[in-house]
């Protein structure tokens, strides 16, 4: 009758490494998925530029991680990241609306026109649709087209960093 034997100390060394860092790599897996808000903040911030979004300045600061009006949702068990902004016109911007006709009070300075609300002059906007700039949905698109590359490397530094001692 044969025998077989086999030595499986390094199976049993894997898996008290892997015992050892499931701590450490929720940690790390936040860490990453923070990271991963603040790279998307940048993407929106660099398409609502590139699309021409009206009043960019307001908008670009907006974003913010962990403000309570966010849109954005990301989760992993007990680990989530919110992102978003508290600007009431950034959906608008968005998405597109309906302009109503109504009087806006302020005053021009060169081609510029100044929002002043208690101005006795100002301007008469017409009704019409405002297009949407949809830099939201294109932030997204880039960042999904981002993650895979970010993943791997990701996972490439935990695997060097926790099995290759």
């Amino acid at each position: 009758m044969a025998s077989i034997e086999v030595d499986i100390s390094e199976l049993e060394n894997f898996f008290d490494k892997c015992s050892r860092i499931s701590g450490d790599l929720k940690v790390q897996l936040n860490i990453f998925l923070e990271g991963l808000g603040y790279e998307f903040l940048r993407v929106l911030q660099d398409e609502i530029i590139s699309k021409g979004v009206v009043d960019t300045r307001l908008l670009l600061s907006s974003f913010q991680k962990g403000d309570r009006d966010n849109v954005w949702n990301l989760s992993e068990g007990s680990i989530e990241l919110e992102v978003g902004t508290n600007v009431k016109y950034a959906k608008y911007a968005n998405d597109g609306h309906w302009q109503n006709r109504r009087f806006v009070p302020g005053k021009w300075e060169g081609d510029r026109f100044i929002y002043d609300p208690g101005a006795k002059i100002g301007m008469m906007l017409t009704a019409k649709r405002v297009e949407g700039k949809h830099y939201w949905e294109s932030g997204i698109k880039i960042i999904e087209a981002m993650l895979p590359k970010f993943l791997d490397a990701k996972i490439q530094q935990w695997l060097e960093q926790y099995f290759s001692r």
